[in-house]
């Protein structure tokens, strides 16, 4: 094992390296503005937060475009992608942009206009209840309004700095 330095920087880079090897479920965050504008944006800094109430957690830095809706108060639907959706991953995770992040995937409003993957692997509704700012992000929490599940399960992982599958059960 290698040992890191614990400058600031290289501490950061220390932390992102070992985050490599976190392996996390592809989840795409999708919020909408007061105009009706959709976003969406992978993510992995999603979690579960409560039972009881059900509520998750996402993170989301504050330079990327939905950030300012979510400031605003808005709620927010997750979509935890299947092995077969990476391009609808690739979209939301950097390679289009804007609306361009829409045009791969089934997606459907739901009630209040909020895109979700329609066959995605669990659709978990949102209703945005507390924000606390830290560092480069915002910490989002949200009260489950709803959740929508797959009959599979059989998610697209982030790890390493690439999608995978997980492969077989021990």
């Amino acid at each position: 094992m290698t040992s890191e330095v614990a400058a600031a920087d290289s501490l950061a880079t220390a932390l992102k390296n070992a985050m490599r090897g976190f392996a996390q479920s592809v989840v795409i965050i999708t919020t909408v503005d007061e105009e009706g504008k959709r976003y969406a944006m992978a993510a992995t800094a999603v979690t579960p937060l409560s039972m009881d109430p059900p509520s998750m957690l996402i993170c989301v830095n504050r330079s990327v475009s939905s950030h300012k809706i979510l400031e605003g108060g808005a709620n927010f639907s997750l979509n935890i992608l299947s092995v077969d959706q990476v391009d609808i991953a690739r979209n939301c995770g950097g390679g289009a942009r804007g609306e361009d992040r829409f045009s791969t995937g089934n997606w459907v409003p739901d009630d209040d206009g909020i895109p979700y993957v329609a066959d995605a692997q669990a659709i978990i509704r949102c209703h945005q209840r507390q924000r606390i700012s830290y560092g480069s992000h915002d910490i989002f929490i949200g009260d489950v309004l709803s959740v929508e599940l797959a009959d599979a399960v059989d998610p697209l992982i982030y790890m390493n700095g690439a999608y995978r599958h997980i492969g077989e059960r021990l």
